[in-house]
This record gives C-alpha cells, structure tokens and sequence, in this order.
C-alpha cells in the first residue's frame, strides 16, 4: 500500500482568505481573552509589514493599523478540514482525518483511475492550488510515517520499506510525533536522530519510556497496524459565512455566494452526487428589541446538477427576484436533496456552437429568472379538440403520444377571423366532432392554409357555417 500524506499548514488561514473578496490584504487572525489578544497567523501582506504569529494584538496596533483583523473560530477550521476530505474522497475511498490540519488518503488504489504517482501528485497540487490552500504531500508505505516525513518533506515519495527506514532514521527525534516530554527527555540523553533511539535495546526504552513510545516507532516502521476511521461524507451539506460588513444589494452578496456554491460543488463531486434542491438564507442584522427571520430562497431543479458555475447562475437568478428586507449580516446554504449525478448524453462529435446553450441549462436559467410557474413542458391529453389535447405540465419528460397528424407548435390563445386576403389551402378538410360528454362540444373542418408572406396556419370553419375561417395556430 502507499499512502499520501496531504500538510495544510495554515488551513484556517487559507479558509478565511478564500472567502475574502481582497486577499492580497493584509490580514490577522486573532484568538486569546479580551485582555491579551495575540496573533493566531498572518498571511504574507501582514508578514512584510513586520506582523508575526504570537505578537500580541497591541503591540502589532502600535506598529501598523493597516491590517484586517478576523477572529479564529477552531470549528470553521474544522469544516474546512472535513471539506477537504470530502474533496480527497474522490480520490480514494480511504480517506481519514486522524491528525489536525493533514489529510492522509491510500493512493495505490487508486493508480489504475489516476495514473502513477507523478501524475496523481501533480493533479492533487494543481486543484489544492486552485481551491486557495497551500499544502505539503508526501507518500510512504504507512500512513503514520507519511505524516512525520511531511514534517521536514514536501514531495517526497518513498515507495519500498527499506528506503522508508534510511528516511526515518535521519529524522530529528523532535520531529517524528513524540510527546515533547519524551523528545526532551531523549535529547538530554545524547539522541539526537532517529537512529540513535533505534540502536538502544527495546527493553531499556521499555523500562525508562511509557509502553506508546515502542508502540509508536513500531507503527512509524511499519511493524505494528495502525487502525484509521475513514471518512464518510455526510448526507447533507450545510455551510455559513459571516460577512465583515452588513449588506443591502444583491451585487455584494454574490462574491460570498459564488464561493459557498463552489465549496458545494466541491463537495458534490467527493461523493459522486448532484443536489436537485438548496436553501439560501440570509441572516439579517436584528432590530432593537427582536430578532429579524432568515429570508429564505429556494433553489430547486428538475434533475440533478453539480457543476458549480451553473448552479450558481441559478442561485443568481433567484437572489435577484426578491427584495431584501433589512441589511443581512450572514449567509448560510442547505442543502438536503442530494440524489445520484447522472451526466446529460452527449455526442461524441458535437458540432453545437459553443456560443448555444443546451436546453437543460436553458430551461433552468428560464426557471430561475422568470419564476417557476412561468415555464412548463407540453403533455398529451387523448383529445381531438386542439385546445384540449395539448396541456401544460411541470415534469421533465418530454411529450409522448401525439398521432402522426400534423399539428401547429403554436396555438394562439384564442382562435381569430381570418381577415387576411391571398391564402391559399393546401390540404382538408379534416373534420373534428368530439365535446358532447362535457358541454364543449366541437364541430369543425380543418385547413392547412399558407398566406401570401409564406406562413403556414391552422384554420377551421364551423360545419354549416361558410361565413369565414378561424385561425388557431401557426406551424413552425
């Protein structure tokens, strides 16, 4: 087996940049009690201006102002190391989160799909990089010794034991996972590497050192099991940002809402499925002496869909139909409807310009924007009379059943006098009597007319009455 090894050395950092509309500000996080605030971790603009992880938060005020401040929040770091796995998840389905800020994944399995490592790496780095993380990988036979290589390592690949064994005895004793007691108790007998340790008898680290020191090194050798819980995505995704200021127009919220759709898309594509229905809500600031409801939107499809530019044109579309109440402080997306992906058929050879968009994402860009009752399909209703065999419907199937007639795509609303001169009938009469059952009773004779500008019409004439033609529908 060969296992990655996947550091993300400055995650909360990097989940709080990503969501940031400026991330080339300088920016802090900061943690402590109200009377010591200190510098969680800077990114690099922060770094140049002198700031530095530890500082406490007054004495890097009296230094520079220029710099942006956001509290750390341990459990938006977790969401983002559980997103991550998620991510990895479409790489391998063992994938555990055992260590902090490291996602550890078996990759050997996976070659057949991925192809070798090389290449498996550079794909691992190329997306890390594009979804704003910065990271170490390393990969080794065990997953404990892959964890401490990322230590001193960034694109190290030890294949074999042997070579496994030459790499770790190098390591610095502080380095490969001890408990600082017992790095600190070793480093005052005279051991400084790995190597060093190894050479002593097991039973007098047995007798000095508590029985995990050997159980430790054992794993780290690849002598002894190590039992991992893999990671198994959630049957639903939820996720929340808090905004740095309050906002009352829809342009300032779509920055923050493209992003959590990518996260969902991101998740989506982890677990090989598709969301047919999502939730926006937006948190509003409260008002003095009561707290303002979330102002929902729903998002809702009739297949499933994943692709992240997409479903966010779709979340635009309904963002802009409603009015915002009061200034929102918030935003959260749920969601729950998490069906299989099944990918829309295409052609091998598809000659469809690349300006045209296929009717499925037509459709839902139209449900979007115009509302859901303003865009339905055709059915087929067993009915001679035009006005009741075509009805619309709201399901995704197309409309089956029509007879091998022809029939106009076009039914005007009500039918109209023929007043225009120069047409000519090319076929009919076709009769049609039917309606007796329900008081609608029809009894008229067909034409298939073409007028003097070359439009093709459906018209009738009521039986027994030679007075004129009604027009009722168009042909495409």
């Amino acid at each position: 087996m060969l296992w990655a090894c996947v550091l993300l050395p400055q995650l909360a950092l990097d989940g709080v940049m990503r969501r940031r509309a400026e991330p080339e500000r300088p920016l802090a996080l900061i943690t402590g009690p109200a009377q010591r605030r200190v510098l969680q971790t800077v990114n690099a603009p922060a770094r140049a201006l002198g700031l530095r992880a530890g500082q406490s938060l007054t004495a890097a005020q009296a230094m520079t102002r220029e710099f942006d401040t956001v509290e750390y929040d341990p459990a938006q770091t977790e969401h983002w190391h559980r997103l991550l796995a998620a991510w990895a998840y479409r790489f391998s389905s063992n994938v555990s989160l055992k260590y902090p800020r490291v996602l550890l994944m078996e990759v050997q399995s996976s070659f057949g799909l991925f192809g070798p490592w090389p290449l498996f790496e550079a794909r691992l780095r190329e997306e890390l990089m594009a979804m704003g993380f910065s990271h170490r990988i390393v990969a080794a036979p065990n997953p404990v010794a892959a964890r401490v290589l990322a230590n001193v390592h960034d694109g190290l690949a030890v294949t074999c034991n042997d070579s496994l064994r030459q790499r770790l005895e190098q390591m610095p004793v502080n380095r490969i996972g001890l408990s600082p007691e017992v790095s600190t108790a070793l480093g005052r007998m005279g051991l400084q590497r790995l190597h060093q340790v190894l050479a002593l008898p097991r039973d007098t680290l047995a007798r000095r050192f508590p029985a995990q020191v050997l159980q430790h090194l054992d794993s780290l050798l690849g002598q002894r099991p190590v039992a991992l819980e893999c990671y198994t995505p959630p049957d639903h995704f939820e996720t929340r940002l808090e905004l740095n200021f309050d906002v009352e127009s829809h342009q300032a919220l779509l920055f923050p809402l493209k992003r959590m759709i990518a996260d969902l898309a991101l998740f989506l594509g982890g677990r090989d499925s598709g969301v047919q229905r999502f939730v926006i809500h937006l948190e509003h600031v409260p008002s003095v002496g009561s707290v303002a409801p979330d102002t929902l939107i729903p998002v809702g499809l009739l297949s499933a869909e994943r692709e992240a530019d997409r479903l966010f044109e779709l979340a635009r579309g309904r963002l802009e139909q409603i009015v915002v109440p009061s200034p929102v402080r918030a935003l959260k997306l749920l969601a729950k409807d998490l069906p299989a992906f099944v990918p829309s058929h295409r052609e091998l050879f598809d000659d469809r310009p690349q300006q045209n968009m296929p009717w499925e994402q037509l459709r839902e860009r139209l449900r979007a924007r115009l509302g859901d009752e303003s865009v339905s399909g055709l059915s087929f209703h067993g009915d001679h009379r035009p006005e009741c065999a075509w009805q619309p419907t709201s399901h995704n199937k197309p409309a089956t059943g029509f007879n091998s007639v022809p029939r106009p795509g076009w039914l005007l609303r009500e039918p109209e006098l023929l007043s225009e001169s120069g047409w000519r009938v090319l076929a009919g009469p076709e009769r049609i009597e039917s309606g007796w059952w329900d008081g609608g009773d029809v009894r008229r004779d067909y034409f298939l007319i073409e007028t003097r500008h070359g439009q093709r019409g459906w018209a009738y004439r009521h039986v027994g009455d030679d007075s004129g033609l009604w027009l009722q529908g168009w042909f495409a």
